[in-house]
């Protein structure tokens, strides 16, 4: 488990998450214990603003892209905890 001890939640989203601001394109996403349970990155494509969510993958060190969406809270429901 990957815990940040000077992460403070700064909006909360879906139920069991909440996400961390970064900068203007990348927000942590972790749990309310601080886990850390992956990132949300915005980008641009020729189509508009974009939102990719990656999940940390504790056991491999790595991040594994989940999904790419419109809405930013379409990619932060990926990572509703039950």
């Amino acid at each position: 488990m990957t815990i940040l001890d000077f992460a403070t939640t700064t909006s909360s989203a879906a139920r069991g998450i909440s996400a961390v601001h970064l900068n203007d394109a990348l927000w942590r996403v972790v749990r309310h214990d601080g886990e850390v349970v992956g990132y949300v990155e915005r980008f641009t494509e020729s189509r508009g603003i974009r939102y990719r969510a990656k999940r940390f993958i504790v056991r491999q060190q790595r991040f594994v892209p989940i999904g790419e969406f419109w809405q930013y809270d379409d990619a932060l429901d990926c990572f509703r905890i039950g």
